[in-house]
């Protein structure tokens, strides 16, 4: 069986907490599996705003919603240029979505 690959994608405050909580849930239950977050929107505000240890290794935080909401990352939370094509390539290469 290959391994599991899971994209959790928070657009909002309340889907960065469910993805956050789905990918620790999701580990303990798999811990083979591949998992990451990826927050734009109201999603990276609220990633700055409550860093979580447990989870923000896995979270990638869209660039343009940083400049779009005039946003620094002083965490240095790994970005990726646009949140839509991270989704897209990731979902290419046969990653599971997942809109939390």
């Amino acid at each position: 069986m290959s391994t599991l690959k899971v994209l959790l994608h928070a657009p909002t405050p309340g889907s960065l907490t469910r993805a956050r909580r789905n990918a620790v849930n999701f580990q303990a239950a798999r811990p083979d599996a591949e998992v990451l977050i990826v927050a734009n929107g109201g999603g990276v505000a609220a990633a700055l705003e409550t860093p979580d240890a447990t989870t923000d290794p896995l979270l990638r935080l869209c660039h343009n919603s940083l400049v779009a909401q005039g946003l620094e990352n002083p965490a240095g939370i790994e970005e990726v240029e646009a949140a839509v094509v991270t989704l897209a390539e990731h979902q290419a290469a046969g990653w599971a979505y997942i809109r939390c």
